[in-house]
């Protein structure tokens, strides 16, 4: 009975079915009775059930603790689901005897205290999830006994110490190894290079030091690898160019140096290559041209030089890929210089002094356009439309500098707190007005919504997202700084009783919207899908322009409307049904999104309002509204329809009677039935010409 949508306690008269070997109920919103002792909880005698092989229960706010036995635990369990549960308190030691246990899912939850020891008598286990919890302590060495484990996932905890060396023992099933988005240090042991069969392989975003071994080619078999947001120092191993069935690869943000290998030629497999945030130096290897299904390429902020290859996938690449670098010269496209002929230069005196004379009123133009740069640079506006826009953005500002223009983040500036953190308003030395996300590092994902932030807005740029000024990025402070919105979200709009909006402003920044979701779905190199609209995440200037924020947990998909599988979590009433229950992300899942702001930013209701009970929600409200008799003055905000006396009052009806049929068209069950955001734009564009054309019509 799993991914339906069943409510309340899970009853303890499961228990009663002794011949019961399979029990589905994942994806459901079912809970443990919390006043009954633990110990007689359903889930502890589920546990206890002889003929159970297999319990699937995740995905459910169960909001309980994982049972200790007491003695008679079924030995029967094949299969224990307890993923995305709401599931709190220690794994506890016990849990080993569940000998027959081959797969335990206990990822996504709140589980603290250390890894118990006694795993190690699970000797038939397979596949070891415990992802994305809040375990401490070292990694232990008694998960090397479990000879037949294929699949060992702790990543998204905080685990400390150094990889054990051990984990070589586990190289003939061993085949998913991640360990991403934890607090490990030292060196990576030189016989994790012994998993010769490993197929994926996450080292993220922990601060793994020292060189990598060209050992790393031993890997053959690998097909996905991410190193990235480490303290790697040295070259890259040529020996990299032996992974012939890579198709991801990451080293982004660490400290390598020297050259992109040549050998990476033979990486004919590859789709995702991310080598930026590094030092590296030297050209752009041409023989990269030969990877011919490589879509995703990230060089930025690196020393390379240069000319950018133009063969192959090169033809594909934005400027975003190659941003930030020493001296690379290539297609304008590319907003990079372009490539000067080389010609060999006899070494004339005089052709030096033709060359001084020719150098030296540059750099007196040059001079003079820096002071009346330095005369300027408090107006910002100046500033930001000048050709180094990108420069100017991207500059290192410091956790110190932070605290200064925050006022050491003092209460009086905050803007608000969200998922992952507080962001607060600040003026920066120079006189730019900014707002500081600051990340919760104690938070579960807060480092990997911090990556992913990052790297979505430093790629990119639309009137209608917002803009990134800077990252700091040190070990346990990471923020993102802003362009300032001052006037605030949305949703402050919608409920500050001192606040108000026309019909116009409402329809403008539903438009700016959609803009901005277009972009993302249609107008940049890989469709980004959002995954989180909702009216705080849109941010409105001095001008009332609309601005989409909050990127903590947007996904990058293959192309069009693709769907990937996730388990993030997105927000409650505004996520599309496919979302919620099968964690299917696509471009229409936004759609959906988008149709829910625009019925809320029209009737000022949230989906969670509490008249919303039952089957009615707030998409059934406004079609019930809209049919049959166009009762539209029930639903819509009483401040914008007016009586029906007034002059505007038929214009005013009719279009928002359109704004929420093209609401209802976004919103509609089925993905495959909502229409696309730029049709949504288009439409959005018709209703306000339409609606200005009726005004001017009843006013004259």
């Amino acid at each position: 009975m799993n991914t339906n949508s069943f409510t309340g306690i899970l009853p303890t008269t499961l228990c009663s079915l002794k011949s019961l070997e399979y029990l589905l109920l994942f994806s459901n919103n079912l809970t443990i009775d919390a006043s009954v002792p633990q110990a007689a909880s359903t889930l502890s005698c589920l546990f206890n059930l002889r003929n159970l092989i297999g319990l699937y229960l995740g995905d459910n706010p169960l909001n309980t603790t994982i049972p200790a036995s007491r003695g008679n635990i079924s030995t029967s369990l094949l299969t224990v689901d307890l993923t995305s549960s709401n599931v709190r308190g220690n794994v506890p030691v016990d849990i080993g005897n569940l000998s027959s246990l081959i797969e335990l899912n206990l990822g996504n939850n709140q589980l603290s205290g250390a890894i118990p020891t006694s795993i190690q008598r699970l000797q038939n286990l397979q596949g070891l999830r415990l992802n994305d919890n809040v375990l401490r302590g070292h990694i232990p060495y008694e998960l090397c006994q479990l000879n037949n484990l294929a699949e060992l996932r702790l990543d998204g905890n905080q685990l400390t110490g150094s990889i054990p060396s051990c984990l070589v023992t586990l190289s003939v099933a061993l085949r998913s190894l991640s360990l991403g988005s934890n607090l490990l240090t030292s060196k990576i042991p030189p016989s994790l290079w012994e998993l010769k069969y490993i197929l994926h392989l996450n080292l993220s975003s922990n601060s793994l030091v020292g060189p990598l071994s060209e050992d790393i080619g031993k890997l053959k078999h690998v097909v996905d690898m991410d190193l990235s947001n480490n303290h790697f120092s040295g070259n890259i191993p040529r020996s990299l160019g032996g992974l012939l069935n890579m198709i991801n690869f990451s080293l982004a943000n660490n400290k390598l140096e020297g050259p992109i290998p040549s050998s990476f030629e033979t990486l004919l497999s590859l789709e995702f290559l991310d080598l930026s945030k590094n030092n590296l130096s030297g050209e752009i290897p041409k023989s990269l041209e030969a990877l011919l299904y490589l879509k995703h390429l990230n060089l930025s902020f690196n020393k390379l030089q240069g000319e950018i290859p133009t063969g192959g996938p090169f033809k594909n690449f934005s400027a975003d890929s190659f941003v930030s670098n020493g001296a690379l010269c290539g297609a304008s496209r590319l907003h990079v210089p372009l490539c000067k002929n080389r010609t060999k230069v006899e070494p004339n005196w005089r052709k030096a002094k033709y060359i001084i004379s020719g150098v030296i009123p540059v750099i007196l133009l040059a001079a003079a356009a820096l002071i009346l740069i330095l005369c300027k640079k408090r107006n910002f506006e100046v500033v930001r439309e000048t050709a180094s826009l990108h420069q100017v953005l991207w500059r290192r500002v410091s956790r110190l500098e932070l605290v200064r223009s925050t006022n050491g983040f003092h209460e009086s500036n905050l803007l608000g707190t969200g998922g992952f953190g507080s962001v607060y308003r600040g003026t920066l030395s120079d006189g730019i007005d900014i707002a500081v996300k600051v990340f919760n590092l104690q938070l579960e994902g807060a480092f990997k919504s911090f990556d992913k932030e990052c790297e979505m807005l430093s790629n990119i740029r639309h009137r209608n997202l917002i803009k990134i000024i800077s990252c700091c990025d040190e070990l346990d402070f990471k923020a993102l700084i802003l362009q300032l919105m001052p006037n605030g979200s949305l949703e402050k709009w919608l409920y500050s009783p001192n606040r108000s909006m026309t019909i116009l402003q409402r329809l403008d920044i539903m438009k700016d919207v959609a803009l901005a979701l277009e972009y993302l779905h249609q107008g940049y190199s890989i469709p980004i899908v959002h995954c989180d609209v909702k009216p705080s995440n849109i941010l409105l200037d001095d001008d009332m322009v609309a601005h989409v924020a909050d990127f903590g947990i947007a996904r990058l998909i293959g192309g069009g409307d693709s769907m990937t599988e996730t388990m993030t979590l997105a927000t409650v009433g505004y996520m599309a049904p496919e979302f919620g229950m099968e964690g299917s992300v696509s471009t229409r899942g936004d759609v959906y999104s988008f149709g829910i702001v625009l019925m809320e930013t029209f009737t000022k209701r949230k989906p969670t309002d509490e008249m919303f009970v039952g089957e009615m929600d707030l998409k059934q409200w406004i079609a019930d509204s809209l049919f049959p008799d166009a009762a539209i003055g029930e639903v819509v905000d009483a401040d914008i329809l007016g009586a029906e006396e007034d002059g505007d009052f038929v214009s005013r009806r009719d279009c928002l009677l359109s704004v929420m049929r093209l609401a209802l068209a976004c919103s509609a069950a089925l993905p495959r039935e909502r229409i696309n955001m730029k049709d949504a734009a288009i439409t959005l564009t018709k209703i306000k010409t339409k609606y200005l054309k009726d005004c001017g019509r009843m006013n004259s």
